[in-house]
């Protein structure tokens, strides 16, 4: 009975390692989007940032080239400051190779207009992420418009 439960437990490491290694990179893409809402949606440059890989290049709609989770959260901050809530990101396709996972997304968000009164925000935006040796992602490219 040992015997079959040790081979029943074998088996059923490899089904989940080898269905782990075939799961769909949108899933990795959806949760690590809806993770970044969330740390958005909470006001935390900080938490937004950390999301991001040292030598991340950031390329906002200003135009500005931003490098690294420093750059990020402080150009995150000054959002957080403008008062710009309600960030949602909503996948358009993606695709992986290797240790890369490329997501497009619709993205949404709460801004102001100049009498201060909330004004929908919106566009596309491209994200490249690292997978990192932990399995988790972090974004090396994320430009938007």
């Amino acid at each position: 009975m040992v015997k079959s439960l040790t081979s029943m437990s074998a088996v059923c490491v490899c089904l989940f390692a080898a269905t782990a290694a075939c799961a769909d990179p949108a899933d990795d893409v959806t949760a690590a989007y809806s993770a970044w809402d969330a740390a958005f949606d909470a006001g935390d440059a900080k938490a937004v940032a950390a999301f991001y890989g040292q030598d991340a290049i950031f390329l906002p709609a200003t135009h500005d080239v931003i490098k690294g989770p420093e750059g990020v959260e402080k150009f995150f901050g000054g959002l957080f400051d403008m008062g710009v809530t309600g960030h949602k990101l909503e996948l358009i396709e993606t695709r992986a190779d290797d240790n890369l996972l490329v997501g497009t997304a619709k993205w949404s968000a709460t801004g102001k207009d100049a009498q201060g009164a909330d004004q929908p925000w919106g566009g596309i935006a491209t994200h490249v992420f690292e997978k990192q040796a932990d399995g988790s992602l972090k974004l090396s490219v994320h430009t938007f418009n």
